[in-house]
């Protein structure tokens, strides 16, 4: 099988191919290092982990390097507001060196929770700061940048003849303060900032000398260029981002890189994920509605739940977060690992036969050319589902799905054998009153009216090996004999 992948910067289906004499060379943007990576952080790096996982299962071979950016991220896409890092060690009362490295070390951590495959290589701004400024002298050199005094060195994005192709805009249509806010200096509407100098009182803790100033500092959308570059070299094979980064992050890479080695393409394929909205709105710490994983827990629910609630969707489409829709699926894996677990520990006998040999591999075919049609989970969470109910032995549907596990990345084996030695042995996974608390809060839920929610719970009671026993005094939980 060889993979699809929509090619943003083409519009259509393109096929990967693995270079000659080379591993494929992979760049994901990675977090800002300020804060905590929230759900909608994860969708986007759970379909990444898709991308390396698929890839690995058709045969190719890879690198992976994702950045951290831990300097030169301001509030504004626009080059103005604070340093993103300068702002997180100010709320945290600490260095920005030890709140990158925080929010680093919980970003990677988490992925290991979510069974997010680590990269290759992770690159950080600060460790490429003489790279960066290499580049940025080079593009001034070669009169694709002027300096605003006091400001910093920008871009000129009328020397690029297809700026904005990826997003599919052309500049001289913008005005001035629609996608981008206006700096006094800037030639046109859509340059951007190169090289920031640090402005009277705000005292920095990161800065560097540069040609333009004794306390400056890269601009954000340079990071990327020079850790690529320097990684994986011209072009690089697939990029990796959100939608958001389309319009200003990425396009602004490409303008930069193709200026300073002068060859194009930049990227041979760009992949970018959509948005997640929470409850139909997007989300907002005003609204309250950003939640992190840690949240997701305290309601109950698992990390591989989430996952799998990601995998229902495509990830070029938008996906609608609701708790509602978290539960089911939640409900949804926690059946695939019941049958799982089952499936594990029959031993029926059956002579090995053509005809199920052939529906297993149809099965498998089947999965590998929805998720190779530009990682279609969805519809490989489809095969799934149809195996579970086919009339393969139940160790042929056990080692079937498994084996396609490498890809969906869900932990099934795993987990499905947790719970069949919980369900064997007749102990809960967790401890002896995890039933009883999980009772409380369906209880609670019925009286909120929160059936969905009640109905989630009944269904991870019954997976700790406890049934719900209705009494004149109310419902308790008694351990369920397998």
């Amino acid at each position: 099988m060889q993979l699809h992948l929509y090619n943003t910067a083409s519009k259509k289906k393109e096929l990967i191919v693995q270079p000659e004499g080379r591993p494929l060379g992979i760049y994901s943007c990675g977090i800002t290092a300020y804060d905590y990576a929230h759900l909608g952080n994860w969708r986007h790096y759970v379909m990444d982990d898709l991308l390396i996982r698929t890839l690995k299962y058709d045969g190719y071979t890879l690198k992976h390097v994702q950045n951290v950016t831990d300097v030169g991220h301001l509030t504004s896409d626009a080059d103005t507001g604070e340093d993103k890092l300068e702002k997180g060690a100010r709320r945290e009362g600490t260095s920005v060196y030890d709140v990158a490295r925080k929010f680093e070390r919980y970003f990677y951590e988490t992925g290991d929770k979510l069974n997010i495959i680590r990269p290759d290589v992770v690159t950080r701004a600060t460790e490429y700061i003489q790279q960066q400024l290499q580049i940025a002298v080079a593009l001034e050199e070669k009169g694709f940048a002027y300096l605003i005094p006091g400001d910093g060195l920008y871009f000129d994005t009328s020397k690029v003849a297809n700026y904005g192709a990826l997003a599919g805009f052309k500049p001289e249509g913008l005005q001035e303060g629609a996608r981008v806010e206006k700096v006094a200096g800037k030639r046109y509407p859509t340059d951007f900032a190169v090289w920031k100098l640090e402005k009277p009182g705000e005292n920095r803790q990161m800065v560097w000398p540069s040609p333009w100033g004794e306390r400056s500092f890269p601009g954000w959308h340079l990071e990327c260029v020079a850790m690529s570059l320097d990684q994986l070299g011209q072009p690089v094979d697939i990029h990796t981002g959100g939608v958001d980064h389309i319009p200003v992050h990425h396009t602004n890479e490409i303008a930069q890189a193709e200026a300073y080695t002068g060859r194009t393409p930049f990227v041979r394929v760009w992949v970018h994920g959509n948005f997640m909205r929470i409850d139909g709105q997007k989300m907002s710490k005003s609204l309250g509605n950003i939640y992190r994983l840690e949240d997701v827990l305290e309601r109950g629910f698992t990390p591989m739940g989430l996952r799998y609630l990601f995998l229902m969707s495509h990830y070029r489409h938008e996906l609608n977060f609701t708790w509602e829709s978290l539960a089911a699926a939640q409900t949804a894996y926690d059946r695939l690992l019941r049958s799982l677990a089952q499936d594990g520990r029959t031993r029926e006998s059956g002579m090995v036969t053509q005809e199920r040999l052939d529906k297993a591999q149809e099965y498998r075919e089947k999965f590998l050319a929805a998720i190779n049609d530009d990682l279609n989970s969805s519809a490989g969470l489809a095969v799934i589902n149809q195996i579970l109910k086919s009339n393969l032995l139940p160790q042929e549907r056990y080692d079937l799905i498994l084996d396609l596990d490498d890809i969906l990345g869900l932990d099934l084996r795993r987990q499905s054998t947790l719970l069949g030695r919980a369900e064997q042995l007749e102990v809960v996974l967790d401890d002896d009153g995890e039933a009883q608390r999980l009772l409380d809060e369906r209880t609670q839920a019925r009286a909120n009216k929160d059936f969905a929610r009640a109905d989630f719970l009944r269904e991870r009671i019954e997976a700790l090996g406890y049934q719900i026993i209705d009494t004149p005094t109310g419902a308790k939980v008694q351990k369920r004999r397998v």
